[in-house]
């Protein structure tokens, strides 16, 4: 990626920068301290907030669908960068990178947050076929319950 696309976000507080392969195993193990969809995380999708020196504080990715959708996904901040921007700067990032039709799977808690970037809650009746399969999926975890809730399933565009 070239220079003019990293963007500064504050002065030597954090920068972003495209994933390389050596950061690979840090994204996989701040997605799963998050607790989020651990699947698709190839790391040439990722674009990732870095401290000062260079450590990964925060993670996001713009991931293909087989049915041709795209997802904005693996939104991931590490607890001590929480509150300071983070996310926000990982999101407008990828969706000025990304312009179109997106869609996101999250916690019915974020629909707020997500709604200030333009998405909106879909009714099962509108999601696409990768999305549609996800729903039943999380819907068979509810009924035996191995989670509390399913999941809120946006798009944008």
């Amino acid at each position: 990626m070239e220079q003019s696309r990293v963007k500064w976000v504050s002065a030597a507080m954090y920068t972003l920068r495209p994933a390389v392969q050596a950061d690979s195993h840090t994204i996989r193990a701040i997605i799963r301290a998050a607790q989020i969809n651990p699947l698709g995380l190839d790391w040439h999708r990722f674009i990732l907030a870095v401290d000062a020196n260079d450590k990964i504080i925060g993670t996001g990715q713009i991931k293909p669908h087989g049915d041709g959708t795209r997802e904005l996904a693996s939104i991931a901040v590490v607890p001590a960068w929480r509150g300071k921007g983070v996310a926000r700067a990982i999101i407008e990032h990828l969706l000025a990178e990304n312009p179109g039709t997106l869609y996101l799977t999250c916690r019915a808690a974020l629909e707020p947050l997500y709604q200030k970037f333009g998405f909106h809650p879909l009714s099962e009746a509108e999601l696409p076929p990768y999305f549609r399969r996800v729903l039943r999926f999380f819907n068979k975890l509810i009924q035996h319950g191995i989670l509390p809730e399913g999941p809120l399933v946006m798009k944008r565009g």
